[in-house]
């Protein structure tokens, strides 16, 4: 039942009392009036029937068995993720068919509750992916809105699914399998922009550029040998994100709140069930650490520094001072007062969308940083940095792989360009030192 002593509750009383003890000049036509206290009374009443009403509708938290009151509405709004963790019904669906199956191996439910749970959550699954199911604040997650759904929908076998499982390990299990996806994708997406950058390097064989240090003119390079220098780059990026991959890619489910169970479980059934290399060791650590996400984010910001490089070079070669590249008009955009303009915008945003990047990792570094063991539930601010991360990455390479697919080099205007700054003055030494002993 909500609180009389809640702000809104007061200010009501508040008020009611100010009102009810002014003096009053009695309403013409009215010969009778309800006393004050009495009318206060019957209004307090009813604010408090309207709120046991409001507790009567709210559903009992898989966490409530010890509470006497619901939380409010305010503290409901502030505490939910479902808002965003949504994002991980597909790993949430996975772990709990996973877990189900182990329990039922190991004796702690029926076959037939096993098979039920397994159909429901089928049912669920294509829900969500049709646009029909209905996500519940009051159910606060994405794995109460599944499982209490999943009640809904079979009933008391669904119950049993919770056993030898928190919704610690279960978080984790399900964010330690959205990563692993996550990185996948953004390995191909690298894999693309790789291509691309060659495909490019291909197109323009043996066209010499100037190669600059300190944006000054220093030596010619081949151009094939400068955008290869991206591709190693995006080399790198792909190792350290599979390098991660490798070492995040260790099942937390079995850990429980933060001790294990009792119960006779098999971890290492579910662990091979979801495709993890084997069970996490330490069950506190299990539960508590996020460094395989700032693992993720930090790859995910060094990726995005190397594409913001690229997107300021070819920022600046597509200006009229460089003139040494020309993007298609289907990967520009003009402006809305000098119909001359045509701005490589993509590039721009890719080199500004960086700075999402690095501050995603900013985020998860100070949300970390003074967590004491185990769990706390500032984790479940985790994940919003983590999903536009991944997903601002993914854009990234994406529309610079697009846009390196529609340029052109200006191969006239580059070779133009060649004679002036010296380029030939390191050649030069080379040579009187090679062919009349010069010290230089």
């Amino acid at each position: 039942m909500e609180s009389l002593t809640s702000a809104s509750s007061t200010s009501t009383l508040l008020s009611l009392r100010s009102q009810f003890s002014k003096p009053r000049t009695p309403s013409v036509g009215f010969t009778h009036r309800v006393k004050p206290k009495l009318e206060v009374r019957c209004v307090l009443e009813a604010m408090n029937n309207a709120g046991a009403a409001a507790e009567n509708d709210k559903e009992v938290k898989l966490w409530g068995g010890r509470f006497e009151e619901s939380v409010t509405d305010l503290v409901e709004r502030f505490t939910e993720s479902i808002s965003f963790d949504k994002e991980l019904y597909k790993q949430d669906i996975m772990g709990s068919r996973a877990h189900a199956s182990m329990l039922a191996k190991q004796g702690l439910m029926s076959m037939s509750d096993r098979d039920s749970i397994l159909q429901g959550l089928d049912e669920i699954e294509r829900s969500i992916e049709n646009g029909e199911f209905v996500w519940r604040t009051d159910r606060e997650d994405v794995h109460m809105n599944i499982e209490a759904a999943l009640t809904d929908k079979i009933g008391e076998p669904a119950k049993k699914l919770h056993t030898a499982r928190s919704r610690n390990d279960q978080a984790t299990t399900d964010f330690r399998l959205w990563c692993r996806d996550a990185i996948d994708k953004i390995v191909a997406r690298i894999r693309h922009l790789q291509v691309s950058m060659v495909i490019l390097a291909l197109k323009n064989e043996g066209l010499i550029v100037p190669g600059y240090t300190h944006l000054q003119r220093a030596q010619p390079v081949l151009l094939q040998h400068l955008l290869l220098a991206y591709v190693e780059q995006l080399e790198r990026d792909a190792g350290r994100l599979l390098d991660c991959r490798a070492r995040q890619n260790f099942s937390p489910l079995g850990a429980c709140a933060l001790a294990g169970t009792g119960l006779p479980i098999d971890r290492l059934m579910t662990s091979d069930a979801l495709g993890f290399t084997a069970p996490m060791r330490n069950s506190i650590d299990a539960v508590s650490d996020r460094d395989f996400v700032l693992e993720l984010l930090s790859a995910n910001s060094i990726t995005a520094v190397h594409l913001s490089r690229l997107g300021e070079e070819w920022v600046l070669w597509a200006s009229e001072e460089f003139g040494f590249i020309t993007p298609s008009d289907c990967v520009s955009t003009g402006s809305s007062i000098m119909p001359q303009k045509k701005n490589p915008d993509p590039m721009e945003l890719v080199r500004g969308k960086s700075a999402r990047v690095i501050g995603d990792l900013v985020t998860l570094l100070t949300l970390c940083k003074g967590l004491p063991l185990a769990y706390n539930r500032d984790l479940q601010e985790d994940k919003e940095p983590a999903f536009d991360s991944v997903k601002t990455i993914l854009g990234m390479l994406e529309v610079s792989a697009e846009f390196a697919q529609n340029i052109t080099f200006n191969q006239e205007r580059i070779r133009k360009a060649l004679p002036a700054g010296h380029l030939d003055a390191t050649t030069l030494a080379d040579y009187l030192v090679n062919k009349v002993s010069r010290v230089f």
